[in-house]
Parts: structure tokens; sequence; C-alpha cells
């Protein structure tokens, strides 16, 4: 059996975050964690590139712009919607999944979900 797996040693990476501002009492949280898990894994925090974004739903536009850069190792989006009483939390949170996976398919590259 063959195990393939990242070299957690290697540090030489360049990472974007792409974080909504709206429900910004949970997405600042969730962006501080995603930033303190990299510097405790000994990552530079000179390397890592915060973009933020006015809602879950430019997420994926903004994920795909970075990918095309070819500036990044990996990019990891993060976000979150809240269900209310109308449809809106459904057609919000099904076009951020797809357009996520999409910029992931498309860019070949990882693209974390974190929304």
């Amino acid at each position: 059996m063959n195990i393939i797996e990242g070299n957690p040693a290697e540090r030489n990476f360049n990472f974007a975050i792409v974080v909504s501002r709206f429900n910004e009492f949970i997405t600042e949280r969730l962006l501080e964690g995603a930033k303190n898990c990299f510097i405790d894994q000994g990552y530079d925090e000179n390397k890592i590139d915060v973009v933020k974004v006015p809602g879950a739903f430019e997420i994926p536009i903004t994920a795909s712009h970075l990918a095309s850069s070819k500036k990044y190792s990996a990019i990891i989006c993060l976000g979150a919607v809240i269900r209310g009483s109308t449809p809106h939390f459904e057609y919000v949170s099904m076009g951020v999944t797809n357009g996520i996976s999409r910029v992931a398919l498309d860019h070949r590259i990882p693209v974390i979900f974190g929304v």
C-alpha cells in the first residue's frame, strides 16, 4: 500500500483566506482560528493574504480571481450563512457551495470550504 501525503515540515507555501464580512461576529472568529492554526504549525504569517468580501455569495468569484493569479498553494474560504424564514439561505448556500467547488476543479488547487 502506498500512502501519499503532504510534508508538514515543508513551509514554503503561500495561502489566501477569503472571508465574508456578513455575519462578522462569526466570520472574524473563523478567521482568527485559521490564522492561529497556520501560526501554530509554523507557517510564516507574512505568506498569508486575507481578502474580505461583502458576503458569502462573493467568496467564489474572489477565490477564482486569487486562484487565477497562480500565487497561492491553497485558498481557504470562510463565511457564515444563517437560516432564516425565507428560501434565501438555500440560494446562497447552494451558490457558494457550487462556486467554491468549481474554483477548486477549474484551477486545480485546494480550495477549503469553511462556510
